[in-house]
């Protein structure tokens, strides 16, 4: 259970490190400081060996794949059932969960931000982080009596593929 709360605390810290590089958002310090304290004693010994490449720091994936594979081992071993079948598939429901209910995790913030505080650096950047799942909804539906919907729809179709994705890698299992 411990072993699961880490994984998947760093885990997500790694793939939130990767997906700034991507849609190359610039973090308010505190968070990047946060970032960097939580990550960088494992992601620099990786950095020697696996170097950046398309102007990405790939070590911070390959670190986040590394603690779903620990998480995946220490759930097989828990169950005193070793398979590298099991392994994969678990790996990849590790991944697709963390980066789905990030993702969730991110639109609600931003929610709760544009009510509370809309112009405050960190929703700028929490907005920065979601705008390119919402652009493409927001092109098709409008705005409606004031109200941007496009949050809502996209939370919904995270929670419709995330349980279309468990349950189709749970069936391949059993």
């Amino acid at each position: 259970m411990i072993v699961d709360v880490v994984t998947t605390i760093l885990g997500g810290a790694f793939l939130l490190r990767f997906w700034i590089q991507i849609v190359r958002a610039r973090p308010p310090f505190q968070i990047a400081n946060f970032l960097i304290q939580l990550t960088d004693w494992f992601i620099r010994p990786l950095r020697k060996t696996i170097p950046g490449w398309a102007g990405y720091d790939w070590s911070t994936l390959i670190a986040a794949i590394l603690m779903a594979v620990v998480s995946a081992l220490f759930d097989t071993w828990l169950i005193n059932y070793f398979s590298a079948r099991i392994i994969l598939f678990l790996v990849a429901l590790s991944l697709l969960n963390w980066i789905i209910y990030g993702f969730m995790g991110l639109l609600i913030i931003e929610a709760i931000f544009s009510w509370v505080n809309p112009y405050s650096p960190i929703a700028s950047f929490v907005r920065d982080l979601n705008r390119p799942l919402l652009e493409p909804v927001r092109r098709f539906l409008p705005t409606l009596g004031g109200f941007d919907f496009s949050t809502l729809i996209v939370f919904f179709l995270l929670q419709i593929v995330s349980r279309t994705i468990t349950h189709l890698i749970l069936s391949n299992l059993i």
